[in-house]
């Protein structure tokens, strides 16, 4: 049985970590205040906290504050300009040393979804707001984003998320589509 509107409300309600979920936007446009060193700090342990393929957590994280290089990331990539306004960004990076082979080579871009979303989530839930802006698999992106970083080779720059409080209050958008969920098998 798929619970109707008024359910999932009535479950809200009842949870916050759920309803942290469903009200979850991306916040492109910030106000001038900080990140505290705080919700920095919660920002990071919720990325850790993440699941990974065989525990093996190939992320590392780099933390931009200085405005400069946020406008300089922001004039550099396609996507990423509201960088240029956010207080903070981080770049969410794949260390190939932690890498798994063979079948579970790509394991580590779903954990780095994972921290991302984890990211993405707690800042949501400590009233800041950010975005997700591709990095990786665009060789150019991640080529700029490695220069202007200084980052090792072994670091792969994954994606880019400029963090900071809402300029303004999102509605979330309602993305449920109950016809693509299938049951036992695809179709039923």
């Amino acid at each position: 049985m798929i619970m109707d509107k008024s359910e999932i409300s009535m479950l809200m309600d009842e949870n916050p970590a759920y309803r942290n979920i469903m009200e979850r936007t991306s916040v492109r446009r910030f106000t001038s205040q900080p990140v505290s060193e705080l919700q920095r700090s919660a920002l990071l342990h919720a990325a850790m906290s993440a699941p990974s393929g065989v525990n093996r957590q190939p992320w590392e994280f780099v933390v931009i504050d200085r405005t400069e290089l946020l406008r300089e990331l922001a004039e550099k990539l396609p996507y990423a300009k509201m960088a240029a306004n956010a207080p903070l960004a981080i770049v969410v990076c794949g260390n190939r040393d932690r890498f798994l082979s063979g079948d579970d080579a790509t394991l580590w871009e779903q954990d780095l979804s994972a921290a991302s979303e984890n990211i993405l989530l707690a800042a949501h839930a400590l009233g800041l707001g950010g975005v997700w802006t591709c990095l990786y698999p665009h060789q150019d992106r991640m080529d700029t984003v490695s220069c202007l970083l200084s980052l090792p080779p072994n670091l792969v720059p994954f994606n880019l998320i400029p963090v900071g409080h809402p300029l303004t209050a999102a509605t979330p958008m309602d993305k449920w589509h109950p016809e693509r969920v299938h049951r036992n098998t695809f179709g039923e």
